[in-house]
């Protein structure tokens, strides 16, 4: 995954420019200053995303005899998608006090999702994460063939979303909805055949543990 590139570079600042011009404008919390955000990582060097099936996500890839799997150093277990974090930055604020009050990207190179039916296998990977616009971007291919790159597969909904917790160098973020894109949904309907993948269906709720020293 090349980024961030000069397309992911200037969303991640005009998010950071979005929560920073009204509350200058507006002074938010009396007066004219800005909240401290609560966490503050600059450079995210480790830990995982996972995000934890819906029964109705598994029950859709049975119903189209999918067989999921997972590339790199993702794992598969216990119910749960896990993807290494391999960089990227985060800046959380208190709710209420900033919108969005999660920013910046978290990026989780060489590890991916695979979809298999009938000899014919989609990779999905080098996820992005977005928080600041509720986007997940990824690569794709199938059977080994590039079909696209810094594609939408995954928006979030983040009214879920559970109170910031830290604690022993980690934060974590716990209550995300991950659902499959208007890019992701037609594209695995194409390859396979089907029509049963609809967008905006749940794949699961995401808990996002990053390190913070």
């Amino acid at each position: 995954m090349s980024r961030p590139t000069l397309r992911r570079q200037t969303i991640a600042a005009l998010a950071l420019a979005l929560v920073a011009a009204p509350l200058s404008a507006c002074g938010v919390l009396g007066g004219d200053e800005v909240p401290e955000p609560v966490a503050v990582v600059d450079q995210v060097t480790g830990k995982t995303t996972a995000i934890k099936l819906d029964k109705g996500f598994v029950g859709a890839l049975e119903k189209l005899k999918l067989t999921p799997g997972v590339q790199g150093g993702a794992k598969l277990q216990d119910g749960s998608l896990i993807f290494p974090i391999t960089g990227g930055n985060v800046t959380v604020f208190e709710p209420g006090t900033v919108s969005p009050y999660v920013v910046g990207q978290i990026q989780h190179e060489n590890s991916g999702l695979t979809l298999s039916a009938g000899g014919t296998t989609v990779l999905l990977s080098n996820f992005n994460v977005d928080p600041g616009i509720s986007k997940v971007y990824g690569d794709v291919s199938v059977n080994g063939k590039v079909a696209a790159t810094s594609a939408v597969l995954f928006n979030l909904d983040g009214r879920t979303l559970k109170p910031l917790e830290s604690g022993d160098g980690t934060a974590t973020l716990q209550g995300t909805k991950v659902l499959i894109s208007e890019v992701a949904a037609p594209l695995l309907n194409d390859t396979f055949k089907t029509d049963a993948v609809k967008r905006g269906l749940l794949v699961g709720v995401a808990t996002i543990t990053v390190k913070t020293k």
